[in-house]
């Protein structure tokens, strides 16, 4: 067994996800990317932007290493909700340049500090604010991931693309007609299911 960097490998994971969040925006009209699929407004472009903030606020603010970049929807006053939706003056190519300055200062608070810094987040109450850099960036990986999984199903629910990746859709190739029966299969063993309970 060789010897792994913990930094390389927080990177990849966080990398990974962060990929496949911008992949789901592919191909899409403007409405398509900004339409809400759930009753609480969950968008593809708004986990994008959501998630730009959370990176600049836990690798950036967390550590004394502010970006400098205007995030008017996380100020105090600021209407709830107003990071997870994309105003129809806010660009998709503006949020998703965001999301990639917001990568690239991550990065370099990363690089920059050994994993156990100590930083304080300033949104957490005093006495229980205090962070480390391998915490933080563990959480930004787990959030990012959980909010690249809300993208896989907002874009199948859109158009029927699934996939993690590109490269690696990580799911098995059918075609619809399979999908149709598959689905129709699942719906079956459910109904079944929920007499066998009621008896």
């Amino acid at each position: 067994m060789t010897a792994t960097d913990p930094k390389a490998d927080l990177h990849f994971y966080l990398q990974s996800a962060r990929d496949a969040l911008l992949w789901k925006l592919e191909g899409l009209s403007e409405y398509d990317a900004r339409r809400p699929l759930t009753p609480t407004g969950t968008n593809l472009l708004g986990l994008v932007k959501h998630t730009a903030g959370v990176e600049l606020g836990y690798l950036g603010d967390t550590f004394g290493r502010p970006s400098g970049e205007p995030l008017p929807w996380l100020e105090d006053g600021a209407e709830p909700n107003a990071d997870m939706w994309a105003t129809a003056d806010e660009s998709r190519e503006h949020v998703v340049e965001l999301y990639r300055r917001a990568w690239a200062h991550a990065d370099a608070t990363v690089d920059a500090l050994p994993l156990d810094t100590v930083g304080r987040v300033p949104w957490w109450p005093d006495g229980k604010d205090e962070v480390t850099l391998h915490h933080a960036v563990t959480r930004v990986i787990a959030d990012t991931h959980r909010h690249a999984g809300h993208a896989d199903i907002l874009r199948e629910l859109l158009d029927g693309s699934v996939g993690m990746r590109k490269d690696n859709p990580a799911v098995p190739p059918d075609d619809p007609a399979g999908w149709e029966a598959h689905r129709d299969r699942l719906e079956r063993a459910a109904r079944e299911a929920e007499r066998n309970a009621r008896r």
